[in-house]
C-alpha cells in the first residue's frame, strides 16, 4: 500500500488539489459528508489529487465516483481556495504528526513547506444511495448535519460556508432535485427540498406554481398513499426538460 500511495503521489500535481462538499439530502434533511483522518480525531471534506493528463472535472468526478461510488450527479466547481496559509486549526508541526500518523513517517518531511490551492466543487446527492469507502488516509466516512460540523482541519470549515452559499445561489438559477429525490414525488416533498437547502419557508400555492411554471415536472396519476393527511399526487422530472433548464436557467424568486 505504501509504494501504491507513493506512486500515486509522483503521479499528480503536487501543489493543485481538489476538495469536494457533498451534500446529501434524505428524508428533509440537509447533511454533508465528512471524513476522519486515520488514527487521529481530525475531520475534513473528502478530496484528493488531480493526475497529470486530468483535466480539474475528470478529477473531481473520479474522486466524487473513489468516495461515494456515485456517477453522472450534480457537481460544480465554485471557488479556489488559495491563501498563504490555510492551516485555520493547526500549527506545521501539528499538521506533520496528522501526516505521519495517517500516511507514515517521513514521506512529506520534504514537502511541508509547499504551497497548495484547493479548488472547491460541491456535489448533491441522495445520501442513502452513497457507498463511502475507506483510502489510504481514512478511517472513516459520516454524514453531518449543517449546524453539528465540527472544528475541521485546514480551512475546510470556509469551504463548508462557501460551499453552502454557492449551493444557494445556485438553486435559485438551476432546478434541483433530479439526484436528491426519489423518481416519483409529492410537490410538499420537492417543496421540503428547496425549503431544507436555502432555510426558508415558502406558502404552498406560490410555491406549487412556481415550480410547474418551469415546466419540468409530469403530473403522474398516482398519489402516495399510507399518509395521515390526504394522499398527494405524485410527480416524476422530465429528464430532457430538466437538462435544458439547467443550461437556460430558471428564475426562483420567493
Amino acid at each position: 500500500m505504501e509504494r501504491s500511495l507513493k506512486e500515486h503521489f509522483e503521479q499528480t500535481l503536487q501543489e493543485v488539489s481538489i476538495d469536494c462538499a457533498i451534500f446529501g439530502f434524505h428524508a428533509g434533511e440537509l447533511k454533508i459528508l465528512l471524513l476522519r483522518w486515520k488514527g487521529t480525531d481530525g475531520w475534513s471534506l473528502p478530496g484528493g489529487r488531480i493526475y497529470k493528463e486530468e483535466s480539474t472535472d475528470d478529477a473531481a468526478n473520479r474522486i466524487l465516483k473513489e468516495r461515494t461510488g456515485l456517477t453522472d450527479i450534480f457537481l460544480q466547481q465554485y471557488y479556489t481556495f488559495g491563501n498563504a496559509n490555510r492551516l485555520t486549526h493547526l500549527s506545521k508541526q501539528d499538521l506533520m504528526e496528522l501526516l505521519e500518523l495517517a500516511l507514515g513517517k517521513d514521506y512529506f518531511h520534504d514537502k511541508i513547506n509547499r504551497r497548495v490551492v484547493s479548488i472547491g466543487y460541491f456535489a448533491l446527492v441522495e445520501f442513502d444511495q452513497v457507498q463511502a469507502t475507506a483510502d489510504w488516509y481514512t478511517d472513516e466516512f459520516r454524514w453531518w448535519e449543517i449546524p453539528d460540523v465540527p472544528k475541521l482541519l485546514f480551512d475546510h470549515n470556509e469551504m463548508v460556508v462557501r460551499a453552502l452559499h454557492a449551493l444557494r445561489q445556485q438553486i435559485r438559477n438551476q432546478p434541483v432535485g433530479y439526484n436528491l429525490l426519489p423518481e416519483k414525488f409529492t410537490m410538499p416533498e420537492l417543496q421540503r427540498l428547496y425549503e431544507t437547502i436555502l432555510d426558508k419557508q415558502f406558502d404552498r400555492r406560490n410555491f406549487q406554481k412556481l415550480l410547474v411554471s418551469y415546466d419540468i415536472l409530469e403530473k403522474l396519476d398516482e398519489k402516495r398513499t399510507g399518509g395521515a393527511n390526504k394522499s398527494p399526487f405524485l410527480y416524476r422530472f422530465n429528464k430532457s426538460k430538466y437538462e435544458k433548464a439547467m443550461i437556460d436557467g430558471v428564475s426562483f424568486a420567493m
